[in-house]
């Protein structure tokens, strides 16, 4: 189906293989930004999808609604994963919708958008980015790890950042939740081994609209990162949603607490 069939839809770059077909992907923070369009793309390629939001209720029904046109099951499920009592509530209710969740994409992340500093860091935002990028991203990882493995199966994609490479000036508390993500990918990866894979994607820069909308980057970021990237462009989100994704399908079967980037060279030392 495409989007002149319906416009909910989402023409994708790269072709779209049923690699998800007849499987359940849950999709944090799909309401919005690249979680939404993972979504989209996990349903173009098969799946049923279950979207997770906090507060973008209706950026949540619109992603579900966007699943539906292809033809997949969807669902909506709302949770604060900062609380293990939200995150534990979410993982019955995916089992009691879905009989078992076989993907779990943890995509929420607070990148402190408003912060253009090192110097504006306080102790308010520091606890709210660790809370979410490093708790929120392991206690999704404990609860639905654990379901999985007694279930038999699963695949669980964390999505990091290139900061671990190149650091953040602006935000180094945002470097070190994704630092942190890292770890417990690795970690939770050596535990479930080897019935349920834990990975880790690394985006570069994508222009979504919270990327659009910050200060610093319309104010000559966007170029400077241009000019650091060695591909010379920087791409929509739906350019990258496959490449994560991929860490989730059967040919990534033997690909366990790895990390991969996606950023056009940006990362590239000597670039």
């Amino acid at each position: 189906m495409t989007s002149a069939e319906d416009p909910r839809c989402v023409e994708f770059p790269q072709p779209a293989y049923p690699r998800f077909a007849g499987r359940w992907v849950l999709v944090t923070g799909a309401g919005t930004g690249f979680g939404a369009v993972l979504a989209l793309r996990a349903a173009a390629e098969g799946a049923n999808v279950l979207v997770h939001y906090n507060s973008s209720a209706d950026g949540a029904h619109r992603t579900a609604a966007g699943v539906a046109a292809y033809g997949r099951q969807a669902a909506v499920l709302q949770a604060d994963i900062r609380s293990w009592d939200d995150i534990r509530r979410m993982a019955d209710e995916a089992w009691n919708l879905t009989g078992g969740v076989d993907v779990l994409v943890n995509n929420v992340g607070d990148i402190a958008t408003d912060q253009m500093s090192w110097r504006q860091i306080d102790e308010a935002v520091l606890d709210r980015v660790l809370a979410v990028d490093i708790k929120g991203t392991l206690l999704m990882t404990h609860e639905f790890g654990q379901r999985m493995l007694d279930r038999g199966h699963g695949a669980i994609v964390n999505i990091g950042s290139t900061v671990v490479v190149r650091g953040s000036p602006r935000a180094p508390q945002y470097a070190a939740g994704k630092y942190g993500m890292l770890g417990l990918t690795k970690s939770y990866a050596a535990a479930f081994a080897p019935t349920v894979r834990v990975n880790a994607f690394g985006p570069g820069f994508m222009e979504t609209e919270s990327t659009l909308g910050r200060e610093d980057w319309n104010g000559g970021r966007r170029e400077r990162v241009l000019a650091q990237t060695p591909m010379g462009r920087i791409p929509a989100p739906e350019e990258l949603a496959a490449a994560a994704l991929w860490l989730a399908t059967d040919d990534a079967a033997h690909m366990t607490g790895n990390f991969i980037m996606c950023d056009g060279g940006y990362s590239m030392i000597g670039a």
